[in-house]
């Protein structure tokens, strides 16, 4: 999700929910995401995942953007839309995690802890060490295309 504030160009990242990057905050954002579902359709994949990590559907004109390739050579694949929400009140699903390790006991948290719009310049740090970094061809290609929309 995209949107214009104050006429410069926002991306919306979400933050992951967990002990493990409860101290972690430059470089673990990341642009919500999931796998496909056999038979699934990638920008409807897209689309439920962004529903399921922050609780709002996205709707309206959605601009497939350059593809991503992980480091382990995963590629993936997301849609811009431009829309806005109120970064507090998101509704992210929530996974299962034995802790602390070895403990036997297991605790529940949010997929998705904090999400925020972020400028160009600040997603590129915030989610320079995720598994789907904002990279500097995508952020060129993207604020061409965007622009154009506006």
């Amino acid at each position: 999700m995209y949107r214009w504030n104050e006429g410069e160009l926002q991306f919306l990242l979400v933050h992951p929910g967990g002990p493990f990057f409860r101290n972690k905050d430059e470089g673990a954002w990341t642009i919500p995401k999931g796998e496909l579902e056999e038979n699934e359709n990638a920008l409807e994949t897209a689309k439920r995942e962004f529903a399921e990590e922050v609780g709002k559907h996205p709707e309206g004109r959605f601009i497939e953007l350059p593809p991503i390739r992980q480091k382990g050579g995963k590629i993936v694949r997301a849609w811009g839309v431009e829309g806005d929400l109120d970064p507090t009140q998101i509704q992210s699903n929530s996974f299962s995690l034995e802790w602390p390790p070895r403990s036997g006991r297991t605790a529940e948290f949010p997929e998705i802890d904090r999400v925020g719009f972020f400028t160009i310049d600040a997603a590129r740090i915030a989610s320079a060490q995720s598994p789907a970094p904002i990279s500097m061809n995508t952020v060129m290609g993207v604020r061409k295309r965007f622009r154009n929309l506006s």
